[in-house]
């Protein structure tokens, strides 16, 4: 069984953005800079084979390239918030890839999650016993301002992630290159 997910890997520039974000927040475990990425599509744990179906299917995907934008930072969970986040300006563009990698997943055998796409990046999971919140609050408002990008978003990536004491291990299994036309912009 291999645990697997489809995301958007992050260019340099991104990673170094947050990861200054992530060193003005009071945070006990952040995310290492090499594992910031925008999951797409979480597949949890599948045979072998399985996977491979999914890639098939992933590799049928035809899709725009366009940029994206991430801004702002928050937390998701309440009594008490599990995880910090950068968030993710909204585009139509990103939406329609998350469907489409979600209905390909889907087509192969895959079970996706069905809950709504929040896109984001997390920046770090939260321990509840061990986390100031009151302080983590008031950095979180202080980094509302977070800005990174626009980045251009030029394909996907099949990333396999093995959980260990340490945290997770995320090794890139496979790329995929969306077409060089670009979204329509919205907006002058």
């Amino acid at each position: 069984m291999i645990r697997a997910f489809a995301a958007i890997p992050l260019p340099d520039e991104t990673r170094a953005a947050l990861g200054l974000a992530q060193a003005a927040l009071p945070l006990a475990r952040p995310v290492p800079p090499e594992n910031l990425h925008l999951t797409l599509a979480f597949l949890g744990e599948l045979p072998e084979p399985l996977l491979e179906e999914v890639h098939f299917a992933f590799s049928a995907v035809h899709a725009a390239g366009f940029d994206l934008t991430l801004q702002g930072l928050g937390m998701f969970g309440t009594h008490p918030p599990r995880s910090v986040h950068a968030g993710v300006v909204e585009n139509a563009a990103l939406r329609h890839l998350q469907a489409k990698l979600e209905q390909a997943a889907r087509g192969a055998g895959a079970r996706v999650e069905r809950r709504r796409f929040t896109p984001h990046v997390t920046l770090a999971y939260l321990n509840p016993r061990t986390t100031d919140l009151p302080r983590l609050e008031r950095a979180l408002a202080g980094g509302a301002g977070f800005r990174a990008g626009p980045f251009p978003v030029t394909g996907f990536t099949l990333f396999r992630s093995d959980l260990s004491r340490g945290g997770a291990r995320h090794t890139e299994l496979a790329r995929y290159p969306l077409s060089a036309s670009s979204w329509p912009a919205s907006g002058p």
